[in-house]
């Protein structure tokens, strides 16, 4: 073999090995602070970040610890103590990843990332990474990296004073000229002013795509929930469908909808949305939100909750928070869907399914065996029927196309005819109300 050829050689032969990422090797550390609320146990907040740390590809958590502060250390976060001890494991341990559950400002990252020669990303930081990761569509990608610059510019701390560009002003009176991080945040500025310009577009198209659906007789079903609640495997067993499910937070993030025939031959669309969490970073709630206002949109929602969980009522409440700050309000039709029932034993199911069955809108169900998915079918259908009211309106006989609409919609109760249009009494729901009056152009008052 040439000996000039060999490095070649020798890299074709490793060519196959290479495209396997290394593993990292994390650590992670929840953080409790004294006097502040605490709406779950830290115990289970440090489960729920460990899952976290897990659905991110590539990394291996080797530990995982409760830290119980006093008060926070401005510059370091922890007292030198802690951080000494931290580092020894650290050390012992070969770890490159620390995620930190918790709030880090810029100062205490960077000073803690200098003092354990490691990389760590705070909850904030760690959530947008496994956003990052799941966004497939292109307005998740751009939402996703709308969150990330924002959050990136609050990280940008004057760390490097050697790269100060050329000192502005004559001779040695002027003061430094641009500074590194005066550039970068500009240019992250930039690229904020362009994806903001580029997502505006795709708000207004699914803008669109509602007013459309609005003019259909279909109604919106939203399914939302904590992330892991079992959404898309309830979605996937009422549509049919195939959309990932998997026991791991935020498998999916794109929403996705679904045309469904009820048993009693109602149509309605369900959609999935991307689940929510505790403490979602404010950078991803206004980033997602054209996506979020689905829910706004919908007829119906359908709270899942992972009935499970040592602290479902916990995140249900973080649920109802989100949802209150969308602007989602108690009017709106809404029903609890209490899922993984399988996941009980059987005692408790049994004492579940009893409470359950003492309330209208509360159902206690398996998405993975199927139990108690019938119920819920028709209580959808039910809560249409419910929402129907009459009322009386004139139709112009130049609206031949609204005309058509409302006999297709099969709300007709009366219909007459006079020297100027036609008369009707109709029994239909807020929806296709709203959808005859989009369509037609005509303002309620007037008929």
């Amino acid at each position: 073999m040439d000996e000039d050829l060999a490095p070649l050689h020798t890299y074709l032969e490793n060519l196959g090995h290479s495209t396997a990422k290394p593993r990292t090797r994390a650590f992670v550390l929840y953080l409790e602070l004294k006097g502040q609320h605490h709406r779950r146990l830290a115990e289970h907040g440090l489960a729920e970040a460990v899952s976290l740390a897990a659905a991110l590809p590539n990394i291996d958590v080797l530990g995982a610890d409760v830290v119980r502060l006093a008060k926070a250390n401005p510059a370091m976060l922890l007292g030198s103590g802690k951080v000494n001890d931290f580092k020894q494991i650290f050390t012992a341990d070969e770890i490159e990843l620390v995620l930190v559950d918790g709030t880090l400002s810029p100062v205490q990252q960077r000073n803690l990332e200098k003092e354990w020669g490691v990389k760590i990303l705070d909850r904030t930081g760690l959530i947008l990474e496994i956003f990052a990761d799941r966004a497939r569509t292109r307005e998740g990608v751009m939402q996703v990296e709308l969150a990330a610059l924002t959050y990136q510019r609050t990280r940008l701390v004057r760390a490097w004073t050697h790269l100060e560009r050329q000192r502005g002003g004559l001779g040695f009176v002027g003061g430094p000229g641009e500074t590194q991080i005066e550039s970068d945040r500009r240019a992250i500025d930039d690229q904020v002013v362009r994806i903001k310009r580029q997502l505006g577009k795709v708000v207004k198209t699914r803008e669109l795509h509602r007013a459309a659906r609005r003019k259909v007789p279909f109604p919106v079903v939203a399914l939302v929930g904590y992330t892991n609640a079992g959404k898309s495997s309830l979605f996937n067993r009422i549509t049919g469908a195939e959309v990932l499910a998997k026991d791991m937070l935020f498998a999916t993030l794109d929403p996705t909808m679904r045309g469904v025939t009820l048993t009693d031959g109602r149509k309605v669309i369900l959609s999935d949305t991307v689940g929510f969490i505790s403490d979602l970073p404010t950078e991803l709630v206004a980033a997602f939100r054209a996506t979020l206002e689905e829910v706004l949109a919908a007829d119906l929602i359908i709270h899942v909750r992972d009935i499970s969980h040592p602290e479902t009522a916990e995140q249900s409440a973080d649920v109802i928070d989100i949802l209150t700050s969308l602007g989602v309000k108690d009017t709106t039709s809404q029903i609890e869907v209490w899922n993984k029932l399988d996941l009980v034993n059987d005692g408790t199911a049994l004492n579940l399914r009893e409470q359950a069955d003492k309330s209208d809108h509360t159902f206690a169900v398996s998405a993975f065996n199927g139990q108690g998915i019938d119920g819920l079918v028709n209580a959808i259908s039910t809560v249409f029927d419910q929402a129907k009211f009459t009322s009386s309106i004139s139709l112009p006989f130049d609206q031949g196309r609204a005309y058509a609409w409302l006999h297709a919609q099969n709300i007709i109760q009366t219909e007459n005819q006079d020297d100027l249009g036609w008369q009707f009494t109709l029994l239909w729901t807020p929806r296709q109300e709203k959808g005859f009056f989009s369509l037609t152009g005509i303002a309620a008052a007037n008929c």
